[in-house]
């Protein structure tokens, strides 16, 4: 006997569904909850709102304009766009930790920032008079102290003409404190709502209180207050004269620094002071990657290196791994298990805990394996260039084979038997059963994954980075880089991560040279996987 069906309208329907959602309902508390925390989100938006005015960055005030917007139209309503209410928080960090990581790198690839270029215009012209001063003549001496407020290091000085006690923090111009305690000799003993430094903390941060420079007052020319000792403080002035009418400095001897357009002020002659600003540069990074010489040496065969560290490192440990594999793979064979546990060892220790050993398994002087295997030999492993590299792919072979036996293992695996069975009874030897089914047959579902392990080994920086640290250098180039060095570590030295001078703007060129190498290799890696998909 059949059940009749009843055919509901849109709006039955819609006040089933409303019906069922509110017979589940735990009642007020979870509305309560979601309340709070939008709230909170609102709240800590609406903040960072009011930052983006004060600093001017209109483009991220719409953003989160945009983002308040979205966050409260998908959730206050409670029985609406269910499936955004998912996908919200995951394209959120999506935007803020994919997109927006590599938008800002193609913008940096296009500026001029690093060291000497690292702010704006009226950060580089108030350090460039702050760092080029010296002692006016005569001037006259202030009783001082060096205090903390809200964390930041204050002078405090007497003025001795007026007694007046004045404050400031570095680069900020000296105001009025009122109630503050002078000493019988004019020095100062309290200050209200300072915390006054002993003479012992002093001597602690002898080299910040140096760096102190306060204003008396805001003309971009007038003098400095510093100090050395922090009880006595001298008046300063800039040695270069700054003309905001003409936008140049002048300095004691005449002459004259103007806006050479690239974030530096320079003489016609090309003489130039630092620090500079940060400016947008177009394509001059990826000009000097490739026509500097002193860039273009070094980065060429870090290049080249790479494309032969992630070839040979792929071909050899898919070789071992494949080898392996298809030797256990043999059911006869007594004890394939314990045999298979031990082939994945190497694969079950952490790989930077495993290149720190290597290294020192590889050390010339005292290492296992010159002093122990090789009966006391001093190859040099990790110095010379080509034992070196040789290091390299000998510790990646180690420690890469077993996820390609691993892979290699199961694609066996799930080959049919009757197909194997079909060859045996044609004739076929086990060479020829190997190379014309077997291989084909793997390479079906091995290709995409050989081909994220080139991607991997191309920007394999832990490997590079704990065993040789991308050494032995190179000799006679500015560049920080060496012979083990792959692009992905080049890069990190090229930003002054590692030490050294920062050229962000030269290393994120040199990211989004990488990768487009990478996105190319894919691509054509994909479409050969897609042929071998159509010929099997």
């Amino acid at each position: 006997m059949s059940t009749p069906q009843t055919t509901l309208s849109g709006a039955e329907r819609e006040q089933a569904v409303t019906r069922a959602q509110s017979t589940y309902s735990a009642g007020p508390l979870p509305w309560i909850i979601k309340i709070v925390v939008l709230g909170l989100l609102d709240a800590f938006l609406v903040m960072g709102a009011i930052t983006a005015v004060a600093s001017g960055a209109w483009w991220i005030l719409a953003a989160i304009i945009t983002l308040l917007v979205l966050l409260n139209g998908i959730y206050l309503p409670p029985n609406r766009f269910l499936p955004a209410k998912y996908l919200f928080p995951g394209l959120v960090f999506l935007s803020i930790f994919s997109i927006g990581v590599i938008g800002y790198t193609v913008y940096i690839a296009f500026t001029n920032y690093g060291d000497g270029h690292n702010s704006s215009k009226d950060d580089a012209i108030t350090s460039i008079q702050a760092n080029n001063t010296s002692r006016v003549p005569g001037s006259k001496a202030y009783k001082s102290t060096v205090a903390l407020k809200d964390g930041k290091l204050q002078l405090v000085i007497v003025d001795p003409a007026t007694k007046k006690v004045r404050a400031a923090a570095d680069q900020e111009v000296l105001t009025d404190v009122e109630g503050a305690e002078l000493s019988s000799i004019g020095g100062i003993k309290a200050v209200p709502g300072y915390e006054v430094l002993s003479f012992s903390d002093v001597t602690k941060r002898t080299k910040e209180i140096a760096a102190l420079k306060v204003k008396l007052d805001e003309d971009p020319n007038s003098a400095f207050i510093r100090t050395t000792t922090g009880s006595a403080s001298y008046e300063y002035k800039s040695t270069l004269t700054y003309d905001p009418a003409k936008d140049t400095f002048t300095d004691a001897k005449g002459a004259v620094y103007h806006d050479s357009g690239k974030g530096s002020f320079v003489t016609d002659d090309g003489k130039r002071i630092e620090p500079g600003w940060k400016v947008g540069v177009g394509f001059e990074n990826f000009k000097r990657a490739f026509t500097n010489p002193d860039i273009r040496g070094p980065f060429l065969k870090v290049t080249a290196w790479t494309f032969a560290f992630a070839f040979l490192s792929v071909a050899s440990t898919f070789a071992l791994g494949l080898f392996l594999a298809i030797m256990f793979n043999e059911p006869r064979m007594r004890g394939q298990k314990i045999y298979r546990v031990l082939m994945i060892l190497p694969y079950a220790f952490p790989g930077f805990l495993s290149a720190l050993v290597w290294a020192g398994l590889l050390n010339q002087e005292f290492g296992f394996i010159n002093e122990v295997l090789l009966g006391g030999a001093r190859i040099p492993w990790l110095t010379d260039p080509v034992w070196a590299k040789v290091a390299v792919l000998l510790v990646n072979l180690w420690l890469g084979f077993p996820y390609m036996f691993l892979v290699a293992t199961g694609a066996l695996q799930s080959i049919p038997d009757d197909v194997l069975e079909a060859a045996r009874m044609d004739g076929a030897s086990t060479w020829q059963t190997f190379r014309q089914i077997k291989l084909p047959l793997l390479m079906v579902p091995l290709a995409p994954l050989l081909i994220s392990s080139f991607a991997f080994n191309f920007n394999n920086f832990v490997l590079i980075y704990l065993l040789t640290n991308g050494g032995p250098q190179f000799q006679g180039t500015s560049l920080t880089a060496g012979h083990t060095d792959l692009l992905i570590s080049m890069v990190f030295k090229v930003a002054g991560f590692g030490g050294g001078n920062h050229d962000y703007g030269l290393a994120s060129a040199f990211a989004i040279i990488i990768f487009f190498i990478i996105g190319g290799i894919s691509y054509l890696g994909f479409r050969q996987t897609k042929t071998l998909e159509n010929l099997n």
